[in-house]
C-alpha cells in the first residue's frame, strides 16, 4: 500500500513526465538527445536528491520513496529514471562514506539537480569480476596520481562527479580504494559516445586518466575500502534498477491493454481472444510479483536491515519481467508493435540492458545462490 506522500509523488511525476518528457521522448532517443533542463526541472521537484539528508540539500526521503517515484518516471523514460537512479547512488556513496567536508562541497549540488553523479568501476577486463580492475591511483606528495580507463559509463560526460575506484595496492579486493573525481580535472578526459540499442538519452562514455592528480582529500575513508563501497552501493543500485524495471514493464502492459481492447478482428476485439488473455493475464502478475519483491527489498533497506540476496532478487526478477513483458506487448501490438509509432519497440530496447547493469542477471544468481548455501551450511 502506498501511503500519502508517495500517492503525492506519482501524482507530480505522473504530470511531470506527460508534460515535460512525452512530448519529446521519440524525437530525443532518434537524435539521443539529453535535455539537462529536465534534469534540472525534476531537481526543482525535489526528485534529484530525494534520498539524501536536508542538511546537505536533499529531500531525506526513503528508499521506498525513491523507488516508488522511479517505477512511474520510467514509465515515460528509463534513461532519465536510470540518471537520477545513478546520481542518487552517488549521493548515498558520499553520504554514507564521505567526511564532512566532502558532504558539504558536493552533496547539495548534486541532490539539486544542477549537476549530475556518475560511478566509475567497470573497464574493459574487469566486468562481472570487478575485483581485478587495473585503474592505477599511486600515492604522491602532492596526492594520488590515476592511470586507466573506464567504461560504460552512465551518465558519461555530462556529470560533474564521478566516484572512481582505482588499485592503490596489490591483487584482488584489498588492494581497491574510492576517489571523487571532478568533471575538468586535468589528465581526466572521455573516450567515444558508445553507440547503443536502448538507452539512447542517456549518455554512455569511457572515462580515460592520464596522469590526472587527484588530490588526497578527494579519497573516501581511507585506501582499501574501495570495493566493499562499491559492492554497498550496488546492492541499494539493484534495488532501483529493479524498481525502473517495474515502472517499464507496467508501462509496456498498459499500451498492450489499451490496443487489445480497442483493436478488432473477426468483428470482436482481439482482447476477447483467450490466448492473448493468458499472456496479459500473466504479464499483470509477473508485474505485481517484481513489484512486491522491490518494495520489500527496499523497506528491508531502510531499515537497516539491507538483504543482499532480496536485493539481488528483486534485480533479477524485475529485469527480466521487463524484458518479457516488454516483447510480449510487442507482440500483442503485432506488426505496428514493431514501428516507432508506437513506444513499445523503444521499451523492448530500453529493457534489455537493465539484465546487465549493476551485475547481470547471471551475477545475481549466483549471488542468490551463495546466500542459500551460507543459510543451508550455518
Amino acid at each position: 500500500m502506498l501511503n500519502e506522500l508517495q500517492t503525492e509523488l506519482i501524482s507530480q511525476l505522473e504530470k511531470f513526465r506527460k508534460e515535460k518528457i512525452e512530448p519529446f521522448a521519440e524525437a530525443d532517443d532518434h537524435a539521443e538527445k539529453f535535455r539537462m533542463d529536465i534534469f534540472k526541472q525534476l531537481g526543482a521537484l525535489g526528485f534529484t536528491g530525494m534520498t539524501t539528508p536536508e542538511d546537505f540539500g536533499g529531500v531525506g526521503l526513503t528508499y521506498q520513496d525513491l523507488c516508488t517515484a522511479l517505477i512511474e518516471l520510467s514509465k515515460s523514460s528509463v534513461s532519465y529514471a536510470v540518471t537520477v537512479s545513478v546520481s542518487s547512488m552517488v549521493q548515498s556513496i558520499i553520504n554514507e562514506y564521505g567526511n564532512d567536508e566532502q558532504k558539504s562541497k558536493y552533496l547539495p549540488e548534486l541532490a539539486s539537480g544542477e549537476a549530475i553523479g556518475a560511478f566509475a568501476l567497470t573497464e574493459s577486463s574487469a566486468g562481472s569480476d570487478a575485483a581485478s580492475l587495473l585503474t592505477t591511483a599511486k600515492k604522491t606528495a602532492k596526492g594520488y596520481i590515476l592511470n586507466g580507463s573506464k567504461i560504460f559509463i552512465t551518465s558519461g560526460g555530462i556529470a560533474k562527479t564521478y566516484i572512481v575506484m582505482a588499485r592503490t595496492g596489490g591483487e584482488g579486493a584489498a588492494g581497491i580504494s574510492a576517489f571523487i573525481v571532478e568533471d575538468g580535472r586535468a589528465g581526466f578526459s572521455y573516450g567515444k559516445k558508445e553507440r547503443k540499442m536502448g538507452w539512447k538519452v542517456s549518455p554512455t562514455r569511457e572515462l580515460i586518466f592520464e596522469n590526472c592528480l587527484v588530490p588526497e582529500e578527494n579519497m573516501l575513508r581511507k585506501e582499501g575500502v574501495g570495493f566493499k563501497i562499491a559492492m554497498s552501493a550496488l546492492d541499494r543500485g539493484r534495488i532501483t534498477i529493479g524498481s525502473i524495471g517495474v515502472g517499464l514493464a507496467e508501462r509496456a502492459l498498459d499500451e498492450a491493454m489499451k490496443y487489445a481492447l480497442e483493436r478488432k478482428q473477426f468483428k470482436k476485439s482481439i482482447f476477447d481472444f483467450q490466448a492473448l488473455q493468458f499472456m496479459l493475464a500473466d504479464m499483470a502478475t509477473e508485474i505485481e510479483s517484481s513489484r512486491l519483491l522491490v518494495r520489500q527489498a527496499a523497506k528491508l533497506f531502510d531499515e537497516k536491515r539491507n538483504d543482499q540476496k532480496l536485493a539481488s532478487m528483486a534485480k533479477l526478477k524485475a529485469t527480466d519481467t521487463a524484458m518479457k513483458v516488454t516483447t510480449d506487448a510487442v507482440q500483442i501490438l503485432g506488426g505496428v508493435g514493431y514501428t516507432s509509432e508506437y513506444p513499445l519497440e523503444r521499451f523492448m530496447r530500453d529493457a534489455k540492458v537493465l539484465q546487465i547493469v549493476e551485475g547481470t542477471n547471471q551475477i545475481q544468481r549466483v549471488v542468490i545462490a551463495r546466500k542459500l548455501k551460507g543459510e543451508y551450511d550455518s
